[in-house]
């Protein structure tokens, strides 16, 4: 998008390039490098637009820093160049659902809508051509810290709870500032949509001075959105029960009110609106059904990565639930979930090199407890605790990067191994 936009590119990778990308960089014409910075070259630069994944203490960010080169993100550097109206959401959890969802409904609808930030394609891609009125982000944390004049039309924050604390110097109060990035630039005309039953960020509302109008979305209290006996009901007058939608659990609920009512404030009507939220496919490995066998619901909630996102994974379902969990703790409190646990979980397989943690938090409170570092293995095993009508959930509470290249590698390696499974079962069914 910067030689699009006449500027003099130079890429500077201080890691490896992929062969695809080189590709395209030397048909564009841009000079780059990789495995090394050339500082004579960076620090001449006048802006600097990093990755979001470079911390901001990282040694060439503090010498761009130190020059007065302005460092920002690629999210900040192509809202620069466009008109469109941006709907922004961020969130510990439930950022890609409801990101999804907003922008499933918008097209539905037949607006000109864009999808960007981590899910769809890069927004500066998208502004190259700048054929959309509206764009729909999922920005992170990281994304945000990266953002300066970036100014949405519709903010949702969607909840804060620990994670990333290491980048943050194990400060929760400076994760929270990061987020709240995403409403810093927000004007009277613009909207903030919240969910305020999260401490943090009822207490972040109430010590900023804003002046967007805020929609405060809840599930226990009647205030702008709510939920109340199964239905989502909306200050506009509209009430939509959570049956009615493909999406369940209390997760999915503020995940739908917050995008319901970004779409109410676009301008959607609700015939539009219900029609879309019908037809809504989430995105793999968010309280994914792969399969049933022998009367055992298989549930792969592999983006499962904090205790936070656990506990909404437990509190969707009613049925007893042989529970795989594990991988790399990021400073997990599981006393948060304790008492889910307790009333839900039968049996827990850990799934990881090291399950100290996971073990030593619940050996008392489960009787079943297995260890493995196989997914072959966790998923039969699991299938061996379950009875008719359980569901195995795994819903792992850690990262994925002992085991596995990803969250998405764990999660479609547990739908084949169940896959796999459910296979044996049949053909043992026809055997006999």
């Amino acid at each position: 998008m910067a030689k699009a936009k006449d500027y003099d590119v130079f890429v500077s990778d201080y890691g490896h390039i992929s062969k695809e990308f080189k590709a395209e960089l030397t048909k564009a014409e841009i000079p780059f490098e990789e495995g090394k910075h050339s500082e004579e070259l960076m620090l001449n630069a006048d802006l600097a637009i990093k990755s979001p994944g470079i911390p901001d203490d990282a040694a060439i960010v503090s010498k761009l820093r130190d020059q007065h080169i302005e460092v920002i993100d690629e999210i900040e550097f192509a809202s620069r160049h466009t008109e469109a109206t941006m709907i922004a959401i961020t969130g510990t959890n439930g950022k890609t659902t409801t990101t999804l969802l907003t922008y499933h409904i918008l097209k539905e609808s037949g607006f000109n809508v864009g999808l960007a930030g981590n899910v769809g394609h890069s927004l500066a891609r998208q502004v190259v051509e700048d054929t959309f009125d509206y764009y729909v982000l999922e920005l992170s944390s990281f994304q945000l810290d990266g953002t300066t004049t970036f100014h949405p039309h519709i903010s949702i924050l969607l909840n804060i709870t620990p994670d990333h604390m290491d980048r943050y110097d194990y400060s929760l109060e400076k994760y929270s500032d990061s987020k709240f990035r995403i409403a810093r630039n927000l004007t009277a005309k613009d909207h903030l949509i919240a969910y305020t039953d999260n401490d943090l960020i009822a207490a972040g509302i109430a010590k900023r001075d804003f002046t967007a109008q805020i929609h405060e979305v809840s599930l226990n209290q009647e205030v702008d959105t709510y939920l109340k006996d199964g239905e989502m009901v909306f200050a506009d007058g509209l009430s939509i029960a959570q049956l009615d939608t493909v999406l369940l659990g209390p997760h999915n609920a503020i995940n739908m009110m917050c995008a319901v009512k970004a779409a109410i404030i676009i301008g959607l009507g609700e015939a539009d609106i219900r029609s879309a939220l019908k037809t809504f496919k989430n995105a793999p490995h968010r309280l994914e059904h792969v399969a049933t066998i022998d009367e055992v619901s298989f549930v792969n909630d592999s983006k499962a990565t904090n205790v936070d996102s656990v506990k909404y994974a437990l509190e969707s379902f009613t049925n007893p639930l042989v529970w795989i969990a594990g991988g790399i703790d990021k400073g997990n409190d599981y006393d948060l979930i304790m008492e889910s646990v307790n009333s839900k979980v039968k049996a827990l397989v850990c799934l990881g090199k090291d399950n100290t943690k996971l073990r030593e938090a619940f050996h008392k409170e489960i009787i079943n407890l297995l260890e493995t570092d196989n997914m072959k293995t966790a998923v039969r095993s699991a299938m061996e605790y379950a009875q008719a009508h359980d569901v195995v959930l795994l819903s792992p509470a850690c990262s994925s990067f002992d085991l596995y290249k990803n969250y998405e590698d764990r999660g479609n390696q547990f739908k084949q191994a169940v896959i796999d499974l459910k296979n044996e079962f049949e053909q043992k069914s026809l055997n006999q």
